[in-house]
Parts: structure tokens; sequence; C-alpha cells
């Protein structure tokens, strides 16, 4: 029962924090990050493209990859797992790669750009892997591979749970953004690389 509870929360923050996204794109003024850039930057077309590509493929990839992990799923329904993996795949490339250049403007200065620019090259390397090993019909290094690539996935809703936690604690969005950007994803891989290890050391004993 526990566990379904947990499972259920999982989803929960997945698929909700994925939806979060298309705010943006339904509202015609500056919400929430964007209020925080200047005028000459939400004027770049590049930009834009960067950051709408990231931010909404990246809750589609959120939204699916969850499912990804579950159980019956991969053993009564293998074909929607392997479309649902392509897909996700595919999301995380795009938005991936917007994220490696927005990176380059987080609000903050330096510290943030480092922070988010780390999580892309995690999550893209991660989740290259597992689709390398997924084609080559490594199954277990496969599911190594998406663990740490869901992990840094998941950084979107650690990052929403922290942040205005730290805001309220701090005083102050940008002291607390420039913390965020490195503690919204690396205690995902941390617990990744726990999980990773247990799975490992169950199938040796």
């Amino acid at each position: 029962m526990l566990q379904k509870i947990k499972w259920w929360i999982f989803g929960v923050l997945s698929v909700g924090v994925g939806l979060y996204p298309f705010m943006y794109v339904l509202s015609l003024e500056k919400i929430n990050l964007l209020r925080s850039k200047p005028d000459i930057l939400l004027a770049s077309d590049l930009w834009n493209i960067g950051f709408y590509a990231h931010i909404i493929l990246g809750g589609i990839a959120l939204m699916i990859g969850w499912m990804q992990f579950s159980n019956r799923l991969r053993r009564n329904k293998p074909k929607l797992h392997r479309n649902l993996g392509k897909t996700y795949v595919g999301a995380v490339l795009l938005s991936g790669i917007g994220a490696l250049y927005i990176a380059f403007f987080a609000t903050g200065g330096l510290i943030p750009s480092l922070g988010f620019y780390g999580l892309a090259l995690v999550w893209l390397v991660s989740t290259l892997g597992a689709y390398y090993y997924a084609r080559q019909r490594n199954f277990v290094q496969h599911e190594y591979f998406m663990i740490y690539s869901y992990a840094a996935c998941f950084g979107a809703v650690t990052l929403r749970l922290w942040l205005p936690l730290l805001t309220w604690l701090m005083g102050d969005f940008i002291a607390a953004y420039k913390i965020v950007a490195w503690l919204a994803w690396v205690p995902n891989i941390a617990v990744a690389y726990y999980l990773v290890n247990r799975i490992i050391k169950k199938r040796l004993a």
C-alpha cells in the first residue's frame, strides 16, 4: 500500500510539473522567471526557441518518463514502452540542447549558469547512454542509465519544491536561485547512484 502511494505521488508530481510550462505558453504577460529577464533577451528569437523548446519538450519528457519505470507497462505493453521511450529520448535531446543554450543566460549569473549547464549535460549524456544500450538490447545497463536520466529530468520537480522554500528562508530570490541551480539535481543524481547500486547488489545476491 505504501509503495502504491509513493508511486502515485511520484506520478502526480511528474505530470503536474510537466504541465506547468504551458502556463508560459498561455499567458499574455511576463510571468514567474520571465520577469527576471531583460527585454532585449526576451526579444531574441533564438533565446525564445531555446527556452520554449526546453520547457515544453522537457515537460513532455517529465510527464511520460515516470511511466517507463512501471514493471506492468514493460511486461504487458512492451510496444507502448518502446514508443514512449523513443518519444522521451527525442524530447530530451531537443529540450537538452535548448537548455545548453539558455543556461548561458540564467538569472543570477555564472553560478546558476554552470549549475544548469551541468544538469543539461548529465541529462543528455545519460539519456543517450540509455538509448544506446536499449539499441544494443543490453537492458540492464539501459535501466541504470534511465534511472540517471530521469533523476536529472526530475530536477524540474525538485527545483519547484526547493525554490519557494529557499526564497522564503533567505528572503532573496536571486540568492535562492543560485543555490537551487545545483540543489535541484545534484542530490537527485546521488539518489540515482544509490538506487543503481542497490539494484546491482540485489542482482549479485
